[in-house]
């Protein structure tokens, strides 16, 4: 059974329409992942990375790493943060 054109069209254009939905759904998911860390614990990550890399490019074992101070712009973007979620 032969479908018209206007069914494959149909369905074509339903087609997109999930595809779309399915791609919204898993940015979705990853932005919620990656929103469940704060900045500070994303930079002291990747400055634990850059150590561990750097060690084994050197040969050492452990590189020391210095601790960022926290800006007064972050403290206030972080309680404006805090502020906005619990509403």
């Amino acid at each position: 059974m032969a479908l018209r054109t206007s069914t494959m069209w149909k369905l074509l254009g339903l087609a997109g329409v999930v595809g779309v939905a399915a791609t919204g759904a898993i940015t979705l998911r990853n932005e919620r992942r990656r929103r469940d860390y704060s900045p500070d614990e994303i930079r002291s990550v990747l400055h634990e990375r850059y150590a561990r890399a750097v060690a084994a490019q050197d040969g050492t074992e452990e590189v020391p790493l210095r601790q960022v101070p926290v800006s007064p712009t972050t403290r206030i973007r972080r309680l404006m943060r805090r502020i906005r979620n619990r509403l």
